[in-house]
């Protein structure tokens, strides 16, 4: 059966806070095809080129198939029972603080419900926090200090009826491409301008009229700034202001603080803040370059502050926008998925609301107090105060700051739990119970995305081996931990029912998130339900919020905040002189458990590196590909260089995705200190300081195989190819005997094998075959190997005889590296179509090869193709 004759299934994608809908054709064998929903309104058919590749992600050999203890598979039974026995006495000895739950975006909203419910309503503790805490916490109180909860007053349509987009620390091209598709196609249509405001130059700035490369950390500086100019252009809406309290002393705050610490120039100051004050029309977008960092919560109130000044919120086409990182980060805060929260948006320390939380789940207990925030948290887990902790699809040895520190907390914790789909991440291997879960194409439930829009989440795919849903997970020791009647749910409706239904007291309270009228859904009615944005009560579905002035306080009116900017926690310095902010790069996620496993994704970027400016590349002595160790006082990394003008002076930028897995030197959460927002406790990602000095390899080395590589160097980055597998690789030692070290890393003593090597000058090349055909080859030279990688990770499994030469034959060209990962087209292929066919514009190589013709995110890169490309010729 090839499954041509199955019937799509509606579901949303797993990646990012875009929440696109996705339809998922099951192959019959295991595999999935993937395409956008043209009926979702999210994306409405578009999918980004990690969408796109949903289907090379779902294969089983890299499952976890049944429950381990102590390295032994195990069943259900004895796995549960033990997780339940060793929680249970652990409270009763330490009480129960002495445990805690780290929970994640990927989960469902059932899913999160249900372990929000058992922390905080049964073992009564709030130590339970979520990887979000790194993603939008600064969002969540900026929120609920201006709008009294956590309400996100717009939606995707006001990106379509702006005409002045605003992004601020969000590269929305690569990080939400989609979304930045909508934008795009706005401005086509309708002229809507755009203005990116992040210290590097990202590929968001492509369709910009204005980039301001401000000085890492300033934006309150900038936003203040603007909201002076706001009370002088006469622009603020004396009505509206009639909804709030605090302009004065906001103001008073604005006029003191000091601009010139955003390092930008007068006319570019003065040309943003007449183009914000003379539009209308504005939503202003922010992301992780806002919220990470220590003062992210006053970020996000500076900018709050200018719209609630304007009037310029919840009407078509003007408000603050917060786009989410996770597929269900807003579910996470819908249900009390934070440390400092309880469900429905209602407040732990207010004692009404845990009253009526308590009453409605019948609980014994509840916590009074916020519990461990997630660098908090770990911190207990290091000094002894967790003695429990259960993990659940997240990787904190990874993706924490201090991530070294964050490592050796979770080894040396009594008892921890991971629940995975996988059992190769860096905090699986920590573990003493590992269980298998359910993955996104085998699960059920919902999710909520950066609009408000609940979608629904549909199993397409059988659950592998013994994998369980994570709700029944935690509901089945909830019951073993003597909690039987609250968790005696049967389905995932069930748990969305009682939650919609919980929602409907919180709306009594005069909260904002209200479901109440989804909590009668049949079954049937749950399995159809539509894409749906709340609040869905008998009176309101949908929409924008304060537009009628009607707020969240006790008072009903929205709160200015006087705020000021604040240099960020590390100051370079002689010993730590350069500023590095991480990210995300277009076509791997998180920490790669998923996108790892595919080719096409790994091809545009096979390891991690570190941006540098030219001129501190020439000051350290380096050259692009060289390799460079990264410092800090918590850590180190060692990453490939790359020399650009995309970051400033003194600045660098490194991806967050490389793992133990993939490059375990390459873990650059390692080198970030563990510094938090004071007010919302997400740490600070954007601002480290460190030093960046030459990795002094005495020889490096290319590798392509059919299969696994025994990787032992001390420096190896590993990727998945569409033959097998391809690995960068770097020794600080000489070696002597390549034949040996060859057959050693291939796993291969025994096969046919060609060489030619100077030992004496670290120069080799190695090929391995069977029957004729290429099995691998190795490539060392004392610089950085120059050969034609991308050629070469085609050949595993191929009839090869030039392999050693590094060079594709002139009859097969080497398409280079992949730039437009949806169709696997690459570089070398791209200029030659420029060249040959006289390719003059970007649309002009999408209609010749089909690069940028998806989701988009691709199209910057092609555009800068294009202009080096006609420099070039205008230079000769």
């Amino acid at each position: 059966m090839d499954g041509s004759g199955l019937p799509e299934t509606r579901s949303t994608c797993p990646y990012c806070g875009v929440g696109c809908g996705v339809l998922l054709r099951p192959d019959g064998h295991g595999g999935l095809a993937v395409r956008g929903d043209p009926e979702h309104p999210a994306n409405k058919g578009r999918l980004c080129s990690k969408g796109s590749a949903l289907g090379d992600t779902v294969g089983l050999a890299h499952r976890l198939l049944a429950p381990i203890v102590d390295g032994a598979e195990i069943t259900w039974d004895t796995a549960l029972q033990h997780v339940a026995d060793r929680f249970s006495n652990t409270i009763a000895e330490h009480g129960p603080d002495s445990v805690a739950f780290y929970v994640s975006g990927q989960l469902l909203t059932e899913d999160y419900y249900v372990a929000n419910k058992l922390m905080k309503g049964f073992i009564g503790s709030a130590n339970i926090d979520t990887n979000s805490r790194l993603c939008m916490a600064s969002t969540v109180a900026g929120h609920k200090r201006a709008f009294g909860t956590d309400t996100v007053p717009g939606t995707y349509e006001d990106l379509e009826e702006a005409d002045l987009i605003v992004l601020v620390g969000s590269n929305l091209a690569w990080c939400h491409p989609v979304l930045y598709q909508r934008i795009i196609a706005a401005k086509k249509e309708r002229g809507t301008k755009i203005v990116v405001i992040d210290p590097r130059r990202t590929a968001s700035c492509d369709g910009a009229e204005m980039h301001l490369a401000l000085k890492p950390g300033s934006d309150v500086a900038l936003f203040n700034h603007l909201f002076t100019k706001i009370y002088e252009g006469g622009a603020f809406d004396r009505d509206f202001l009639k909804h709030t309290n605090g302009f004065d002393t906001t103001l008073t705050s604005a006029y003191s603080d000091n601009v010139a610490a955003t390092g930008l120039s007068e006319g570019e100051l003065n040309a943003f803040c007449r183009l914000w004050l003379n539009t209308e029309r504005v939503v202003t977008v922010f992301s992780q370059g806002v919220n990470q960092s220590t003062s992210g919560a006053d970020k996000v109130n500076a900018i709050l502050n200018c719209h609630l000044a304007t009037g310029r919120i919840g009407k078509p086409g003007m408000g603050p926008f917060s786009v989410t990182g996770q597929p269900n980060a807003m579910g996470g805060r819908e249900v009390g998925g934070l440390a400092n929260m309880l469900a429905c948006h209602l407040d732990l320390e207010n004692a009404d609301h845990r009253a009526a939380v308590r009453d409605f789940w019948s609980a014994p207990k509840m916590p009074t107090a916020p519990g461990l925030k997630a660098i908090d948290m770990f911190d207990a887990v290091k000094d002894g105060r967790i003695k429990a902790l259960w993990v659940i699809h997240t990787n904190p040895a990874v993706s924490l700051p201090d991530a070294d520190g964050v490592r050796d907390a979770i080894a040396q914790c009594p008892f921890t739990v991971v629940s995975d789909i996988t059992a190769k991440t860096d905090t699986a291997r920590l573990c003493d119970v590992l269980l298998p879960a359910t993955a996104w194409a085998e699960k059920d439930g919902t999710v909520t995305n950066s609009d408000r829009t609940i979608s629904r989440q549909r199993a397409v795919l059988p659950a592998p081996g013994a994998a369980r849903a994570d709700w029944d997970i935690l509901a089945d020791v909830g019951r073993r931990m003597g909690f039987a009647k609250a968790f005696d749910y049967q389905t995932p409706a069930e748990i969305f029912r009682e939650h919609a239904a919980l929602s409907g007291i919180a709306g009594r309270f005069g909260r904002d998130f209200d479901i109440s009228a989804l909590s009668q859904l049949h079954d049937a009615e749950y399995e159809l339900f539509e894409p749906t944005r709340w609040p869905v009560t008998k009176t309101r579905s949908g929409g924008r919020f304060f537009a009628d002035g009607r707020f969240f306080h006790p008072d009903g009116k929205a709160q200015l905040l006087p705020v000021q900017n604040k240099a960020p926690a590390s100051v370079p310095s002689d010993a730590f002189p350069f500023v590095l902010n991480t990210g995300r790069v277009r076509d791997h996620w998180h920490t790669m458990t998923r996108t790892a496993l595919s080719a096409r994704l790994s091809s545009h970027y096979a390891e991690p590196f570190v941006d540098i400016h030219p001129q501190d590349a020439v000051s350290l002595g380096l050259e692009a590909a060289d390799l460079a160790l990264v410092k800090s006082e918590t850590g180190s990394a060692t990453l490939r260089v790359r020399i650009t003008d995309a970051v400033a002076k003194g600045q660098l930028f490194a991806p967050i995705h490389w793992t133990g897995e993939t490059a375990p030197t390459g873990r650059i959460d390692a080198v970030v200190a563990a510094n938090v927002d004071p007010v919302s406790g997400q740490p600070e990602s954007k601002a480290s300081t460190v030093s960046v000095t030459k990795f002094n390899a005495a020889w490096y080395g290319f590798a392509v195989s059919s299969r696994e590589m025994a990787l032992d160097t001390e420096y190896w980055a590993v990727a998945a190819t569409s033959k097998g597998t391809r690995a960068e690789l770097a020794g600080l030692s000489p070696v002597a005997d390549w034949e040996t070290a060859a057959r050693t890393l291939f796993g291969l003593p025994d096969a046919s094998m060609s060489l030619v090597a100077d030992t004496a000058r670290s120069i080799a090349r190695v090929a391995f075959e069977e029957d004729g055909r290429l099995i691998a080859a190795l490539f060392v030279s004392p610089r950085p190997v120059a050969v034609m990688r991308d050629y070469l990770t085609t050949l595993p499994g191929e009839v090869a005889p030039d392999v050693l030469t590094g060079r594709s034959p002139a009859d097969r060209p080497d398409p280079g590296p992949t730039l437009c990962s949806c169709f696997g087209v690459g570089i070398n292929t791209i200029v030659t179509a420029i060249e040959t066919q006289g390719l003059m514009d970007v649309d002009a190589i999408g209609a010749a090869l089909q690069a940028g013709t998806n989701c988009g995110s691709c199209r910057p890169e092609l555009a800068a193709l294009l202009s080096a490309h006609t420099k070039l010729e205008a230079a000769e």
